[in-house]
């Protein structure tokens, strides 16, 4: 698991294009939502936080493309379902790594980017919060997503149509955390939840995403 952690984060760190467009993208879709929409400070301060994970959570799913896809064209897919070591340790390791390559630096960059749609320093310390728990969801979610679509010729549209829906509520449950930090409630319960979001993914996903490989690799 290890081996394959280390792998995959030195084929992001060298595939610099493909590390740097989702963070791009980011940067993008929340600098132009104001310029679309409406500068004023207090809709933005409003609309903030669904900005945000609307920006990280499309960002996310733009990579989850590349998850297996490599591995899977140049047989590495196939040698690693043949390993000893459980398909879903491998699976976890490399969900893992594309977390860390796409997902954390999202959330470094959330505070710039919360400051300049008027956010408070609350809103920001409760929304990068929700997005270190929200962001891991949504790349276990995709991995199931990817694993499903590996063999397909035009499979980032289909793994669109398969991961959106089951990312809602991750979505309504990240901004709405926000929102009622911002009015002075506690937000306790939300973070529970949303770790409990998180507990439910790392366990049951990489299962899920090691058994769609198995019927990818058997199918192709």
């Amino acid at each position: 698991m290890v081996a394959v952690l280390q792998r995959d984060l030195r084929l992001s760190i060298r595939q610099k294009q493909d590390l740097l467009n989702p963070l791009l993208f980011f940067v993008m879709v929340v600098a132009l939502f104001p310029l679309g929409v409406s500068p004023e400070s207090e809709f933005l301060k409003e609309a903030g936080a669904g900005i945000l994970w609307v920006g990280a959570l499309l960002a996310t799913l733009l990579s989850l493309d590349h998850l297996f896809r490599f591995d899977y064209e140049d047989g590495t897919l196939e040698q690693m379902a043949l390993q000893p070591q459980p398909l879903f340790v491998l699976v976890l390791a490399k969900t893992l790594a594309h977390w860390l390559a796409t997902g954390l630096p999202l959330v470094i960059l959330t505070p710039m980017l919360g400051m300049m749609l008027f956010l408070d320093g609350n809103s920001v310390a409760i929304l990068c919060l929700t997005l270190l728990i929200g962001t891991p969801v949504l790349s276990l979610i995709g991995s199931v997503g990817a694993a499903l679509t590996v063999g397909l010729r035009a499979g980032g549209v289909l793994l669109s149509l398969l991961v959106i829906p089951l990312y809602i509520p991750v979505l309504i449950f990240g901004t709405g955390t926000v929102m009622a930090a911002a009015g002075g409630s506690d937000v306790s319960g939300h973070l529970a939840l949303m770790a409990a979001m998180l507990m439910l993914a790392v366990i049951l996903a990489p299962l899920a995403a090691a058994a769609a490989l198995k019927i990818s690799l058997s199918a192709s």
